[in-house]
C-alpha cells in the first residue's frame, strides 16, 4: 500500500509538468488555450508547471537516495 502511495504522490507532479512541456509547446506554435487569455501567461504558466513537477519528483527522490545513503558524501546527513 506504502508503494502504490508513493507512485500516486509521483505520477500527480509528472502528469503536471507534462501539461506543462505542452503549454510551452502550444504557446510555441501560437495555439492558445481557452481559459488563458494570453500566450505568454499560458508560456509561464507552462514554466512554473514544468520546473515545480520536475522539483517536487527530484526533490522525492534526492530524500528517497538519501535515506539509503545512496548519494555522494557531500549530500549526507551530519
Amino acid at each position: 500500500m506504502k508503494r502504490i502511495v508513493a507512485l500516486l504522490i509521483l505520477v500527480i507532479p509528472g502528469f503536471l509538468a507534462g501539461y506543462g512541456i505542452k503549454l510551452m509547446r502550444d504557446m510555441t506554435f501560437g495555439i492558445l488555450q481557452s481559459p488563458i487569455p494570453f500566450l505568454w501567461l499560458q508560456f509561464l504558466l507552462g514554466l512554473v508547471l514544468f520546473l515545480g513537477g520536475l522539483a517536487f519528483v527530484a526533490g522525492f527522490i534526492f530524500h528517497r537516495d538519501r535515506k539509503r545513503n545512496n548519494v555522494q558524501d557531500r549530500f549526507k546527513n551530519k
